[in-house]
C-alpha cells in the first residue's frame, strides 16, 4: 500500500484494543521476517488475524479467469511461491451474523482493489475473503478495516470463528424472536475471552430463529441455538434450544441437544462453560480428532452435559452475561422510508422471475428482502461500491451476507422493487434464481485452496452454464433443489447438506490421475441442515453435468405426489442410483477422451506424469486398481445395508471395505504379502505403509488411517459400538474417506516411481 501511514492518518478511529492487536501482530511479522521467531508461533498468530497462505498457480487461478497482473514488495510475481513471503495469500474477513454497511463495504472495495485482485469472495459462513493479498500489506488491511468496525480477529486459527444467524433475522414471519442481539452478544462475549484460547480446533457458533427453515444450519455447527419462547405464569419467555457437537468436514456429524430451553440469560455462562470444557478435554495433539464433536462422540451427550452444567456452577459471575438484555434495540436495522406495496402492472419476463426467485415479503407490511445473487460467491470490487451506493438508496443500512454465498437488502419498499432490480442489473448483479437449483454453493476448490483437489469453482460455473438455460422449462421440484460443491474432504461447500452434493477426489486410472467427485445424494438443507447425504460413488469430473440431468430427470418422472428428493432417494434405493450412473463412471482410455483427464476451467491435464520404466503394470499395477475398485464397491453396499436398517452388518462391510482396501495398497508396494487375514493385514499396513509415511497424507497427516485401526481395534472387541445407526453411519463415511485415501496414495506412489 505504498508509503502512506494508514496508522497515522486512522488515528482514534481504530478502536484501541483493535490497534494494539494489530500493533503487536504488524511487530511479529517483522520479527519472523528478521527469524527471531519460529514459524510454527507465528502462524497461529497470523492465522488468528485471518491470514493464510493460499495455494498459487503460475498467476492464474483454475476457473480460467486470470486475476490482474500484481506487484509486491518482493518483485512482480511471474513463478510459483516458495514461502509466504514470496506470494501473496488470503485475507479472510470476518463479518457477524453477515452485517455489512455500505460504509464497509466501500472500505473492502477499495482493499479488494488496492491489494487483491479486484475480486471481493462472499463465504458459506458470511465472511469475505480477498485472495492474493501480499502479507505485508495486512497490518494496514486491517487498520483501514478496523476503522469502519471490522476486526478479523479470530478469523482462522483453533479459535471462535465467525457467529453466522439467519439473514432474514428480525424481518421473518415464522422466526420466534430476533437472534440478532443475542448472536451479537456471544460475538464480542467470547472474542478474545481467556476460556477460548486452548482450544485444540476451531469453534463455528450458529443461531437460527426457527426450526423448520435452512436459516443458520445448527445441526452442523459446533453450538447452535435455535430461538423459542414459551408462556410460564402468562408471560413469555425467551430461550433457545442448544445444540453442540455438530460438524461437516471429513466425517459429519448431527449436532446433540444439550438443552431443551436454555433461558436467554444463561446463553453466554453456558456458551462459556461448554468452552471450557472444550479446552480442558479436548483433542490436543491429534488434529483429526480435536474439533469438538469428537469429544462429545467420545463422552457421550448426558455425560457432556453433565460436565457443562457442573462448569456453568462453579463460573464467578460476569456482569457481561446479561447487560446486553437492558436494551435488545441497538442492533436494529433502521428503515430509509415506509413500506408501500408493490403496484400492478406490465413487466418484463427478466423482472417478473427476478421478483420470484429472489424476493420474499418481510414480516413488516409493505416491505421485502431482496437477495443479490452471487455466481460463485465473487463480485468485483466495482460492483461492491455501486451496491454500497444502492444499500444507501433503497434500504439505508440493512445489507447482510448468507451461507449460499449471496447478499440480502431487507427492509426495501416493495413499490420500489423494479427500481431496484433496474440499478441491481445495470451493474451486472440483476441475476435470477437466487434459492434455486442454480445458485449453486461452491468452496474456492482448486483456485486458491491449498486442500483442493478437483476444481469445485469450475464444477460450479458449468453446472450454473447449463441450468441457466431455459429456466422456464425445468419443473417445479427440480427447481427447489440445492447443489453444493467442495473441492475436497473438507467440506466447505457443505456438499453433505445438499440434496446434490459433489465431494472432490482424484483417481489413478493406468497410471494418470483424473479428477473425479463423489456423488452426495439426499441431503438435507432445511430444517438447520436436518440431515446428510452419503457418497454413493466417484464419477470423473466432466461427467458430473451428466449426473445431474440424469438424476433430475429420474426424480421428475418417478416422484410420487408431494415426495421430497430425500424421501425418493430413499424409498428408490441407492443401488437404483447407482445403476443409473454406473456407466458415468468408467473412464475411457486417454486417447479416446484426453479432455476427461483435464480439470474443468484448465487446460493442462490434470496428471503430473505417467508411470516410469520398470512399472510392471501386467501384473502389480491391475491388482491394486482391482483391490481399490472392490474395496469401493464394498463400500457402496455397506450403505445399502444402511438403508436397510441393518447398522452391525454396515459397519462390518464398511470395515472390511478398509482391509480390502489397505491390504491391495500395501500388495502394491511390498509385493511379498499374501496376507488376508484382517489382523495380518492391518499390522503390516501399519508397519508398512503408515510407520514409514508412505500413506501419510500431505494435508490430513494419519487422520485416514486412524480409521481403520479405530475400526480394527472395534471389531476385535465384538464391534458393540457399531451397532448403533450413528455409529454405523459413521463408519460407512470413515471407509468411502479411507478407501478415497488409498486412491490417492497410490496415485503419489506411481507418481514416485515415474519421476526422473
Amino acid at each position: 500500500m505504498g508509503d502512506r501511514s494508514w496508522k497515522a492518518e486512522l488515528g482514534e478511529r481504530v478502536p484501541s484494543d483493535l490497534g494494539r492487536e494489530i500493533d503487536a501482530f504488524e511487530t511479529e511479522l517483522r520479527l519472523r521476517k528478521d527469524g527471531r521467531i519460529e514459524e510454527k508461533l507465528f502462524a497461529e498468530a497470523r492465522l488468528r488475524h485471518g491470514v493464510y497462505g493460499q495455494r498459487y498457480d503460475n498467476g492464474e487461478r483454475h476457473d480460467g479467469v486470470a486475476p490482474q497482473r500484481l506487484t509486491f514488495p518482493s518483485g512482480e510475481l511471474t513463478k510459483g511461491p516458495s514461502t509466504l513471503w514470496d506470494a501473496p495469500g488470503m485475507q479472510r474477513i470476518k463479518l457477524p451474523m453477515g452485517r455489512f454497511s455500505p460504509e464497509q463495504m466501500d472500505v473492502v472495495a477499495d482493499l479488494a482493489e488496492e491489494c487483491s485482485d479486484g475480486i471481493v469472495h462472499i463465504t458459506t459462513r458470511q465472511d469475505v475473503q480477498l485472495h492474493f493479498v501480499h502479507i505485508d500489506d495486512t497490518p494496514d488491511l486491517m487498520r483501514r478495516l478496523a476503522a469502519v468496525g471490522i476486526t478479523t480477529k479470530e478469523a482462522c486459527g483453533n479459535a471462535v470463528r465467525n457467529v453466522t444467524a439467519c439473514p432474514r433475522s428480525g424481518v421473518c414471519a415464522g422466526e420466534a424472536f430476533d437472534v440478532t442481539p443475542y448472536a451479537d452478544a456471544l460475538v464480542w462475549f467470547l472474542m478474545g475471552h481467556p476460556d477460548t484460547q486452548d482450544f485444540g480446533r476451531k469453534f463455528k457458533p450458529a443461531f437460527s430463529g426457527c426450526k423448520t427453515e435452512a436459516c443458520g444450519l445448527t445441526n452442523m455447527h459446533d453450538l447452535g441455538a435455535i430461538a423459542k419462547t414459551r408462556v410460564v405464569d402468562g408471560r413469555e419467555e425467551r430461550g433457545f434450544e442448544l445444540y453442540v457437537g455438530g460438524g461437516l468436514g471429513a466425517v459429519p456429524q448431527a449436532a446433540r441437544l444439550v438443552a431443551e430451553f436454555l433461558p436467554v440469560e444463561e446463553l453466554l455462562p453456558w456458551a462459556q462453560a461448554v468452552a471450557r470444557v472444550f479446552g480442558r478435554l479436548g483433542e490436543k495433539k491429534n488434529r483429526a480428532r480435536a474439533r469438538i464433536k469428537f469429544l462429545v462422540a467420545k463422552l457421550g451427550v448426558d455425560e457432556f452435559t453433565r460436565l457443562v452444567r457442573e462448569e456453568r456452577d462453579k463460573l464467578p459471575h460476569d456482569p457481561r452475561w446479561t447487560a446486553f438484555l437492558a436494551d435488545l434495540h441497538t442492533t436494529d436495522d433502521r428503515p430509509l422510508e415506509p413500506g408501500a406495496p408493490l403496484e400492478p402492472g406490465p413487466r418484463t419476463p427478466a423482472l417478473e422471475r427476478w421478483l420470484r426467485t429472489n424476493v420474499l415479503a418481510q414480516r413488516q407490511p409493505g416491505y421485502a428482502i431482496a437477495t443479490v445473487a452471487l455466481p460463485l460467491g465473487d463480485l468485483t470490487s466495482d460492483q461492491l461500491r455501486v451496491l454500497a451506493g444502492i444499500v444507501r438508496r433503497f434500504t439505508g443500512d440493512t445489507a447482510r451476507t448468507t451461507v449460499e454465498q449471496n447478499i440480502v437488502l431487507r427492509w426495501v419498499p416493495e413499490a420500489r422493487l423494479p427500481e431496484l432490480y433496474a440499478a441491481l442489473s445495470a451493474a451486472g448483479l440483476g441475476d435470477a434464481g437466487a434459492g434455486t437449483i442454480e445458485d449453486i454453493t461452491a468452496c474456492p476448490g482448486t483456485d486458491t485452496c491449498k486442500l483442493g483437489i478437483s476444481s469445485s469453482r469450475g464444477l460450479a460455473t458449468e453446472l450454473r452454464r447449463r441450468l441457466t438455460v431455459l429456466p422456464e422449462a425445468r419443473a417445479a421440484a427440480v427447481d427447489a433443489l440445492r447443489i453444493k460443491t467442495s473441492g475436497c474432504f473438507n467440506a466447505c461447500g457443505q456438499h453433505h447438506i445438499a440434496e446434490l452434493g459433489f465431494l472432490g477426489v482424484s483417481r489413478n486410472v493406468n497410471g494418470r490421475r483424473v479428477p473425479h467427485f463423489q456423488v452426495v445424494l439426499g441431503g438435507q438443507w432445511r430444517h438447520n441442515a436436518g440431515s446428510f447425504g452419503l457418497a454413493i460413488g466417484a464419477v470423473p469430473s466432466k461427467r458430473i453435468p451428466d449426473v445431474v440431468t440424469r438424476v433430475t430427470a429420474l426424480y421428475v418422472a418417478e416422484r410420487a405426489a408431494g415426495e421430497s428428493f430425500q424421501q425418493f432417494i430413499q424409498r428408490i434405493g441407492k443401488a437404483r442410483i447407482r445403476a443409473v450412473l454406473e456407466d458415468l463412471m468408467a473412464v475411457p482410455a486417454h486417447a479416446d477422451a484426453p479432455d476427461m483427464y483435464r480439470d474443468w476451467g484448465d487446460p493442462r491435464e490434470y496428471t503430473i506424469g505417467d508411470m516410469g520404466v520398470g512399472e510392471c503394470a501386467g501384473e502389480v499395477v491391475p491388482f491394486v486398481e482391482f483391490g481399490l475398485a472392490a474395496s469401493e464397491r464394498e463400500v457402496f453396499e455397506a450403505q445399502l445395508m444402511l438403508d436397510r436398517g441393518e447398522a452391525p452388518e454396515a459397519a462390518r462391510a464398511a470395515y472390511l471395505a478398509m482391509v480390502q482396501a489397505a491390504r491391495a495398497l500395501t500388495r502394491h508396494v511390498f509385493q511379498d504379502l499374501r496376507a488376508d487375514d484382517p489382523e495380518d493385514v492391518v499390522r503390516e499396513f501399519r508397519a508398512r505403509l503408515c510407520e514409514t509415511k508412505l500413506f501419510y497424507d500431505p494435508f490430513a497427516g494419519d487422520k485416514f488411517a486412524t480409521f481403520l485401526f479405530r475400526a480394527h481395534a472395534a471389531a476385535n472387541n465384538g464391534g458393540s459400538a457399531a451397532a448403533r445407526a450413528d455409529a454405523a453411519r459413521e463408519r460407512v463415511e470413515e471407509a468411502t474417506l479411507f478407501v478415497d485415501a488409498a486412491h490417492a496414495c497410490y496415485a503419489r506412489l506411481v507418481e514416485k516411481r515415474a519421476a526422473p
